[in-house]
């Protein structure tokens, strides 16, 4: 039978000599502690199994480069040490690129305090049917600048293929996410561009998500364009008292009380709960201790999408499902937009009206029904007239990072 040496492992037809697998994933930890700043990982062809995560440490201008999605792949399915499969820290100009990671026992792959992180061409992946117990986030950088995403796929992730959190300067471009409790989700992070991307067969495809007791508190300057985000009516897998578990199964889009927030010229199609929520953190029915945390959603400008769904019922369960069914009433009318309706008092002028830059702005949706649920008011005075909301907001001037 024919032989092929692959980082040191022996693989003899389709059968790896397993005592030799060790001896892989010390090779590769060594690569990543001995590389010299500005220097190349370069990985074989091939699937290796590894037991523990993989760590890179405070180093510059280093690529990581396999051969290719689904050539080169980590697989840690049976992973015994770490929290995450691969983990990048306290690092500067790191890039990752055309490689698979597969089944980590936590996160798929993390990145923390690095100002320059790159994916491009990664899949992150869970195995087998969607559970509860696979990783959080396959994708992960938290606490990070100067972030780009491209190319990639996460599936599986039992809260969000790919997040961004607590982080500035972000780009999440031409990605796929299938198959996650969410698809893509920015959460707790400044200047960010998400675009080109497909979010489908997720319980919520794209999040964005200002949450308290975090680092940093306030997100914002966010804008979703030219994604198209249909059919994510999977069931929501999430560990229960997850944040992300009350996100209703069938959700397109769901921006929560995060601030100056764009969302134009998406395809938001077949998404059988709702195509965009736009929702305070009060509707979590969640305390709030964290006194320097904003609960609302404010500068919120929804334009020139695209919206088409099946009259079917409200598809999400739980307290959500309820309310659609027994409070809201809507049958299969169900709104492709919805608008809790709490208003910061803060932001109302002299005459009670919203001042211009903290209004919530509906226009030119192509096919879009509303909802104001009336939150604050128990639900009495909720309407469906979108001209109310019909009002323009500035084009968010955040002009994305110069990455190739």
């Amino acid at each position: 039978m024919k032989t092929i040496p692959f980082l040191g492992i022996v693989w003899v037809g389709f059968v790896s000599v397993a005592a030799a697998q060790p001896e892989v994933q010390k090779k590769i930890q060594r690569q990543f502690i001995m590389a010299e700043n500005g220097s190349t990982i370069a990985l074989d062809e091939g699937t290796f199994a590894i037991r523990s995560s993989i760590s890179l440490e405070g180093k510059k201008n280093i690529v990581i480069t396999g051969k290719g999605i689904d050539k080169t792949i980590l697989s840690f399915k049976g992973q015994t040490e770490g929290a995450e499969g691969l983990r990048i820290s306290n690092a500067e100009q790191i890039t990752l690129e055309n490689l698979t990671v597969q089944d980590a026992k936590g996160d798929a792959i993390k990145a923390m305090n690095v100002n320059g992180i790159t994916f491009r061409n990664v899949k992150v992946e869970w195995t087998g049917e969607p559970s509860e117990t696979n990783g959080a986030y396959g994708l992960y950088p938290v606490l990070c600048q100067n972030v780009l995403i491209e190319g990639c796929t996460a599936i599986g992730a039992s809260d969000a293929g790919i997040y961004v959190g607590q982080s500035k300067n972000i780009i999440v471009r031409e990605c796929k996410a299938y198959r996650n409790v969410a698809g893509i989700e920015i959460e707790n992070s400044q200047m960010a561009d998400v675009y080109e991307n497909e979010a489908t067969e997720n319980a919520g495809g794209l999040l964005v998500f200002d949450l308290p007791d975090l680092v940093q508190k306030k997100g914002g300057n966010i804008r979703l364009f030219d994604n198209d985000v249909h059919h994510n009516n999977y069931r929501n897998f999430a560990p229960k008292g997850n944040i992300v578990a009350s996100v209703p199964q069938g959700t397109g889009i769901m921006v929560l009380a995060t601030s100056n927030v764009e969302i134009f010229n998406n395809r938001i199609l077949q998404n059988h709960s709702i195509g965009t929520s736009i929702v305070s953190y009060y509707m979590t029915e969640l305390p709030i201790k964290d006194s320097l945390y904003y609960p609302y959603p404010t500068g919120i400008y929804v334009h020139d999408n695209v919206y088409q769904r099946d009259a079917v019922r409200f598809l999400g369960k739980g307290r959500t499902g309820l309310l659609f069914k027994y409070k809201l009433r809507v049958g299969k009318n169900v709104p492709d937009i919805i608008y809790d309706g709490i208003i910061d008092d803060k932001t109302r002028n002299e005459k009670g009206e919203v001042k211009p830059d903290a209004k919530i702005c509906l226009r030119n949706n192509q096919n879009a029904t509303f909802m104001n649920l009336d939150a604050a008011n128990n639900f009495k005075n909720r309407s469906r007239d979108v001209s109310k909301m019909d009002c323009y907001q500035a084009p968010l001037k955040y002009t994305t990072l110069s990455m190739k």
